[in-house]
C-alpha cells in the first residue's frame, strides 16, 4: 500500500526525511491532556479503547482529538522526553496539538513529521509497519 499525504510539519526540519514505524491507529478521538502520560506515551484515559497502549515511537494515526489547549504542551513534553511518537497522522490540521511541534522545533529538539491523511487511510495503515518519506507513506507488511 501507498499513500500520498499532505505534509502538515516535516520531522527534523527536512520533507524528505525518512520515519519508520509501526501504525498505532487509534479508534477514537483522544486528548492529550489527562489522555497520555507525558512522561512514558502511555495513553492512560480509562474511557480510551487503546488504553495501556504507548505512543513512543509509533506512528500515531489519530481520527481527531478532544480540545483542550494543554494538548500542544503535553506533546512538548513527550518530544523533551523522547517519547514522542515517531510521526503523527490526522485528518485534519489540529493547530494546538501542531503547536507543540513547533515550539519543540523552535527549541532545538528533533521533532516527528505530521501529515494529513483521511481517517479512512488511517484505519487502512492499522498494525502495518510503514515508511515514511517527505508525503508518501508506504506500508512495508505483507499484505
Amino acid at each position: 500500500m501507498e499513500l500520498t499525504a499532505d505534509i502538515l510539519l516535516p520531522g527534523d526540519g527536512a520533507d524528505n526525511a525518512v520515519v519508520e514505524g509501526d501504525v498505532l491507529a487509534l479508534t477514537a478521538p483522544i486528548s492529550f491532556w489527562g489522555g497520555v502520560d507525558p512522561k512514558t506515551g502511555t495513553i492512560i484515559d480509562a474511557r480510551h479503547p487503546e488504553r495501556g497502549q504507548n505512543i513512543a515511537g509509533r506512528v500515531l494515526a489519530l481520527p481527531g482529538t478532544i480540545g483542550s489547549s494543554s494538548a500542544s504542551a503535553v506533546l512538548l513534553e513527550l518530544v523533551h522526553a523522547g517519547r514522542a511518537p515517531a510521526a503523527i497522522l490526522m485528518p485534519e490540521p489540529d493547530a494546538i496539538l501542531l503547536l507543540g511541534l513547533v515550539v519543540a522545533r523552535e527549541m532545538g529538539w528533533a521533532i516527528p513529521p505530521a501529515l494529513r491523511v483521511s481517517a479512512q487511510d488511517q484505519r487502512g495503515l492499522a498494525g502495518q509497519q510503514v515508511e515514511i518519506e517527505g508525503g508518501m507513506i508506504r506500508s512495508r507488511t505483507a499484505a
